[in-house]
């Protein structure tokens, strides 16, 4: 049976962030608001969570996790990045973006793609989140919580509690999100590639909205 915690979306209160990172330091699977969408989250080193979070949302070992980090001087130690890249991502952080990066050697192999060997990586733009990541001291490893054979992610945390109260630990209730998944967007190569197209512009990046 998951916990749920009411948080305010501006103003988290301290006791209760401080709760939800004792129960992700514990091993938790929580489901919290972003700044796109409601998405699933656990301790970035708890293999057990991240495969508990990938049999909730369907996905194989192939499919790309993301880590939520706190700010971009986290970046250095899961990414490699050159000036143009970061420039690039500077300019829209935090915001709703996944990156796709080169991962450095630190990242633990079974987080980075296992042919790539690249990561996602992920600044929110939401008081909650980032609340969170501050008294977690350490990014979490997230997916956007759309589930299996569905399309758009789920928004209503009441209908979280309702559907994952049995799976997960913690529900965040922060109110409504945008609905919207992330944008992703692949910055590997010498020019960005969309991956899917979300809640963010792909203006900065010299992209078009697909049609």
């Amino acid at each position: 049976m998951s916990q749920y915690f009411r948080l305010h979306p501006d103003n988290p209160q301290p006791r209760l962030v401080k709760q939800a990172a004792q129960i992700v330091c514990g091993g938790g699977l929580v489901a919290l608001p972003t700044d796109s969408s409601y998405a699933l989250g656990c301790r970035l080193d708890d293999k057990h969570a991240a495969e508990r979070l990938r049999r909730i949302r369907g996905l194989d070992e192939k499919a790309l996790l993301s880590l939520l980090v706190r700010d971009l001087s986290e970046l250095a130690s899961f990414a490699m990045v050159d000036n143009r890249q970061y420039r690039l991502i500077r300019s829209v952080t935090p915001g709703p973006y996944v990156f796709v990066l080169e991962a450095t050697k630190e990242v633990p192999r079974r987080l980075s793609h296992p042919s790539r060997k690249t990561i996602g990586l992920r600044v929110p733009d939401h008081a909650i989140t980032l609340a969170l990541l501050e008294a977690l001291g350490q990014p979490l490893l997230g997916t956007t919580l759309i589930m299996p054979g569905e399309t758009r992610p789920l928004n209503d945390p009441e209908e979280i509690r309702a559907r994952l109260e049995q799976q997960i630990d913690l529900v965040i209730d922060g109110g409504a999100c945008p609905c919207e998944p992330s944008t992703v967007i692949d910055l590997t190569g010498e020019e960005p590639v969309l991956v899917r197209a979300g809640r963010g512009s792909l203006a900065p990046f010299g992209l078009e909205q697909p049609a």
